[in-house]
């Protein structure tokens, strides 16, 4: 950490001694506290509720000029009490570097950005920082950056590794869809009040020749490609998605597999009304000799399908498959506050089993959120999972009569600690 630290001084030296043209340092702090009755997962007889408090300490470093910019972000996310007081250094290893990269203009319209980055996109289906999540999601990659007339495209290349090694190029991180290579296209055009985008998307997973990974037998590969689009039709607001999976499931089983979604938002008065439906495919319970599971790999899941978490967040891949009808509310009250509902009625995509009815379940999610000065915004949540039985068998067996809930509440604090402007000498 001082190590790190002394980085960042050496950095803001180096660029008041260049007197570069922008320079910027933020603070992203965000305490939150949870209670845990059913989140993520159907609460078991026997369990207790847990509860406990988490918090990101983000440092943001940025600095630009006509041709090039620069942006570094330290954080440490912890849970609080995880570390005795008088210890000398953090044993959790909770002190991270979350982003750092360079971003360079080749000319008006061209340019490359390289290093550590978020790499978010439309609705962040497939792929968004996950800010939800105290750590985010990263990415190391080589961009490639055109943008012209409102269209833009990004070329992304990555290449990874867990060392540097003399022998060998097998990847052994086996962290969720952690690629070893990834390619990817994302192509959008927007006009004044509506947009199109295409995505095609290549990932490639270490292979091994043996149960035990001990043996690596080249890589296998998985295709992600679709659009997403949003309009308006007169006054409602269309926005929908298509995307289709192929290629591996895994070493040795092919996939083919879809996700669709179609929503419509409506203004009434102050209240933002939103009906949407969302499928994603699945694979029959019974098995198949193909996986038709599909999984939204890198998006931002918590803000999709309930924020209970109890689909695609790091659980539900090569499953059943998900049919998530929503209603969404979201009303102001007053000029700082405002109030959001959510319903969704769940139900499995593919057969659970000869004679088991589709629907999983019903969740409400209940948010306020208030801005209380400039800086400062205070999110509080409620949620409450109305399971079925066949949650609790799609769950391993746990009973789903128990009650499921979740309440949080969370501030945000993410002040601007220095800002100027220089010309260069």
């Amino acid at each position: 950490m001082k190590s790190t630290l002394l980085s960042l001084l050496l950095v803001f030296s180096l660029l008041q001694i260049s007197k570069a043209q922008t320079f910027s340092l933020d603070a992203d702090i965000r305490p939150r506290f949870e209670y845990r009755h059913g989140f993520g997962n159907l609460f078991p007889d026997e369990g207790k509720a847990a509860a406990f408090v988490t918090q990101r300490s983000r440092i943001n470093l940025s600095y630009g000029d006509p041709k090039l910019k620069v942006y570094l972000g330290i954080q440490d996310v912890s849970t609080w009490g995880d570390t005795r007081q008088l210890a000398i250094n953090d044993g959790n290893q909770s002190f991270s570097l979350f982003q750092a990269w360079i971003n360079y203009s080749l000319n008006k319209n061209w340019g490359i950005k390289v290093g550590r980055q978020a790499i978010s996109y439309d609705d962040q289906r497939i792929l968004g920082e996950v800010d939800w999540t105290m750590q985010g999601r990263f990415h190391d990659a080589a961009m490639l950056k055109f943008s012209k007339d409102q269209f833009e495209l990004d070329l992304t290349f990555a290449y990874n590794q867990e060392s540097q090694k003399n022998i060998g190029s097998d990847y052994t991180i086996n962290g969720f869809f952690s690629y070893k290579v990834m390619q990817l296209a994302h192509f959008k055009k927007a006009w004044d009040k509506g947009s199109i985008s295409f995505l095609v998307m290549n990932n490639g997973f270490q292979k091994y020749a043996d149960e035990n990974n001990l043996q690596p037998d080249g890589v296998y590969y998985r295709q992600t490609t679709g659009t997403y689009f949003t309009f308006p039709l007169s006054a409602i607001q269309l926005t929908g998605s298509a995307y289709f999976q192929s290629g591996k499931a895994n070493a040795t089983t092919d996939l083919s597999a879809y996700q669709l979604m179609l929503e419509a938002k409506y203004q009434v008065g102050k209240t933002a009304l939103t009906l949407g439906f969302e499928s994603l495919s699945g694979t029959d319970a019974s098995g198949s000799d193909k996986n038709k599971s599909f999984f939204p790999l890198y998006g931002t899941n918590h803000k999709f399908n309930g924020l209970m978490d109890y689909f695609y967040v790091g659980n539900h891949a090569n499953s059943v498959g998900l049919n998530d009808l929503y209603l969404k509310a979201q009303t102001p009250l007053g000029k700082q506050s405002s109030l959001g509902a959510n319903l969704h009625y769940f139900s499995s995509q593919a057969n659970l089993g000869d004679g088991i009815e589709n629907y999983l379940g019903t969740e409400l999610d209940l948010v306020f959120g208030k801005t209380i000065s400039k800086n400062i915004k205070m999110n509080v949540g409620y949620s409450q999972m109305f399971a079925s039985e066949r949650m609790g068998i799609l769950k391993g067996g746990i009973n789903a009569k128990n009650t499921n809930n979740w309440g949080w509440l969370m501030l945000v604090v993410n002040p601007n600690l220095l800002k100027f402007t220089a010309e260069k000498e």
